[in-house]
């Protein structure tokens, strides 16, 4: 099932890359992506770093390595401190 459900992100991730265009047309301008990632694309920019980050997780979730990563960023580590 994991299969699935990484190559359907993978292939939305895809398209929210290659579409950027198509989206900002159609959804309008972010100002904050304006502002922040460059005078002219920003928010090209921004949805195609969208797209890329979706296929990376995608990548992690089908290989079953999102898990491992998950619990080393939210595990208690309260034991390892102080010592």
């Amino acid at each position: 099932m994991q299969y699935v459900v990484g190559i359907i992100a993978i292939g939305i991730g895809f398209l929210i890359t290659w579409k950027s265009d198509w989206l900002m047309n159609n959804f309008g301008r972010i100002a904050w992506a304006e502002a922040h990632l460059g005078t002219e694309g920003g928010t090209r920019m921004l949805y195609k770093l969208i797209g890329i980050v979706t296929i990376i997780f995608a990548f992690l979730y089908m290989s079953g390595a999102m898990g491992s990563i998950l619990r080393g960023i939210f595990s208690s580590s309260i034991d390892s401190v102080g010592t």
